[in-house]
């Protein structure tokens, strides 16, 4: 310190004396969240010849302790770009204004002067022996804040970590340097409601592929989720903000980012809120590259990261797909922050798509997150045309490409069970769905999980089966109509024509998942899945069921009917079941045979017609 004092002894004030130079009338910009400078926020408060003050800020933490002071409020008002979790009561309450920006447009705000600054409350590190202090934990619109201020006044503070990147700034380029030790803000998330936090995980996981290059929005939810990925490998991060979230994949090498197509093995964040822990992990660490949130959350910037997913959450989502984060209708609860910037981003990469992640109700299961329409109120952050997947504890919805019907099929099935049946009613009243339209199952089907398996073809491919859902309704009548006539006949017995809206939504609402199963095999197409194959059983007595299946030509020989086969029984077993039955036209041999093959003791009994019966036992464990 003696060192430093001596070296800028010109530039050099304390505290009180340096917010002096603040005149009244002053527009101050102060740097964001976790690296902002408590030591100049409580001086500039605490003076009070200092009037008629606008503050300018992202993410406020410091001020939140004297904002219910009617003396703090004639003196200041505070403008945010995002509203923080110790500012939200004052925003309930009309004591700050909100500025609706997307961060990757902040910084451009400053620099066209629209939002004009006199000067700029930063936190630096020491400066090196070359003059240079970095920003630290807090680049993102502050690198444009200090740059377009009049003035700068820098707290000076040794626990401030050195980040690589954009994060240097040299002390010719401030105007007064203040020396103040201290902890920086700490931001611990605290995991609300574990169990459900575990299932949103589970479903995310499935999404998320080794080696993709992973955003993660602001929230308590999208950095919950992380510590769940740690069965990934190589993955890269592209995002706002590190949270402490993110430690358990650095330490464990989960987060290699050796297969990012853009800026290897580099972390690229703007900014860190977290614990001292992650601060020291930031702390002089080359694979941590800062850069400002024009650059970061530039979408054509994202887009350069082929296979990017953005994970982010939500306060609600509608029916059509429209989704809200910054508001409780009149409310405004947070901000547009860098969802937008990602999901736009995500979407024009390679391989890539966003995720919208939100448990499906609040309020003790008293309120549907997923919804009929946006509250009164409600800003539409997201439009219905931006979202691509959405998840809940339930499942997952995706709503890229399809249309209303759809939508309103895949967002009700993730809802929560008790608010199914009356979604599907105000989707009827408003004409989404036909007036007919049974509603999906009340149950829980988290159980279904256990039914997902994968095989991998000798083409290479991989097929997904998975138990039918609501949401596959379309999806089963594109491959019914996908088949060849003399497939259809096999099936069905008879060269069908038509495979109706009533006949398919009949079929997966007689599914009850123990006493009827049909499992799907689901090939990837782009972003989108198609099946390839459908097998089913369904009570046919007491310890019987019946079964049958259908594979895509393509895809036949390959040995999906026999893993169907076996996959059902495996269910079967589970749901007290002993044997399967089938009647089998006698010229299909390909089902004949891989009967035969599963089940060697099969009993064959031709029927007076052009069919057999055919009772297959299952084996005793």
């Amino acid at each position: 310190m003696h060192d430093f004092m001596a070296r800028y002894e010109g530039k050099t004030l304390p505290p009180e004396r340096a917010v002096k130079t603040i005149k009244n009338g002053s527009r101050v910009f102060i740097g964001t969240g976790c690296g902002e400078p408590q030591a100049l926020i409580r001086a500039m408060v605490q003076d009070m010849n200092i009037q008629d003050i606008v503050i300018y800020q992202m993410l406020s933490s410091t001020c939140a302790q004297f904002v219910n002071d009617p003396s703090f409020l004639s003196r200041f008002s505070l403008k945010l770009f995002f509203i923080s979790q110790h500012m939200r009561q004052a925003a309930f309450e009309g004591k700050i204004d909100y500025i609706p920006a997307y961060l990757s447009q902040i910084p451009a705000l400053f620099n066209s002067q629209q939002i004009g600054l006199d000067v700029a409350l930063i936190q630096v590190s020491p400066p090196d022996k070359f003059g240079y202090c970095s920003l630290g934990i807090s680049v993102d619109i502050t690198l444009a804040g200090l740059k377009n201020a009049d003035t700068v006044i820098a707290q000076v503070n040794p626990n401030m970590p050195r980040t690589w990147g954009d994060s240097f700034v040299h002390v010719d380029e401030i105007d007064t340097l203040v020396w103040h030790e201290e902890s920086l803000v700490e931001m611990v998330n605290v995991t609300k409601n574990e169990q459900i936090v575990k299932r949103i995980a589970a479903y995310v996981s499935q999404l998320i592929d080794d080696g993709c290059t992973l955003q993660v929005g602001f929230g308590h939810l999208p950095d919950a989720l992380l510590p769940y990925l740690t069965s990934h490998k190589d993955l890269g991060i592209h995002t706002q903000v590190i949270t402490d979230g993110f430690l358990p994949l650095l330490q464990q090498k989960i987060i290699t980012n050796k297969m990012k197509s853009y800026l290897p093995d580099r972390v690229v964040a703007s900014l860190c809120m977290g614990s001292e822990q992650l601060y020291s992990y930031v702390d002089n660490n080359p694979m941590f590259y800062f850069r400002s949130s024009q650059f970061v959350n530039d979408p054509n910037v994202i887009a350069r990261n082929d296979n990017l997913i953005s994970l982010s959450s939500a306060l609600e989502v509608d029916l059509t797909g429209q989704i809200c984060t910054d508001s409780k209708g009149y409310l405004f609860y947070s901000g547009i922050g860098d969802q937008v910037d990602f999901i736009r981003g995500a979407a024009m990469s390679r391989g890539g798509f966003s995720i919208i992640a939100l448990p499906s109700t609040a309020q003790n299961d008293e309120v549907s997150r997923i919804v009929p329409h946006l509250s009164e109120g409600a800003g539409v952050a997201t439009t219905r045309g931006d979202v691509d997947i959405v998840v809940t504890e339930y499942g997952i919805a995706e709503l890229h490409g399809k249309g209303i019907y759809q939508r309103v099929m895949e967002l009700a099935q993730i809802a929560h069970p008790k608010f199914r049946e009356e979604l599907i009613q105000e989707a009827k009243k408003r004409h989404y769905i036909f007036n007919d339209q049974l509603p999906p199952t009340k149950q829980d089907l988290i159980f279904l999980e256990n039914y997902k398996t994968y095989l991998n073809l000798p083409n290479g491919k991989d097929v997904e089966f998975r138990p039918l859902l609501p949401s596959d309704e379309f999806a089963s009548r594109n491959f019914y109509y996908s088949l060849q006539e003399n497939t259809v006949y096999y099936r069905f017995f008879n060269m069908r024509k038509v495979f109706s809206r009533e006949m398919l939504q009949q079929q997966w609402a007689s599914v009850d998942y123990r006493k009827n199963m049909t499992i799907i095999g689901l090939v990837q197409r782009g972003k989108h899945k198609e099946i390839v194959a459908i097998g089913s059983y369904a009570k046919a007595e007491e310890d019987t069921a019946e079964v049958a299946f259908v594979v895509k030509e393509e895809y036949q020989n390959q040995g999906i009917g026999t893993y169907l086969v076996q996959t059902l029984e495996m269910i079967a077993k589970e749901n007290k079941y002993s044997a399967f039955t089938a009647t089998v036209l006698t010229e299909n041999t390909n089902m004949i045979h891989v009967f035969q093959k599963c089940y060697p003791q099969a009993q064959i009994k031709r029927s007076g017609g052009g069919d057999v019966e055919i009772y297959m036992p299952f084996q005793e464990q």
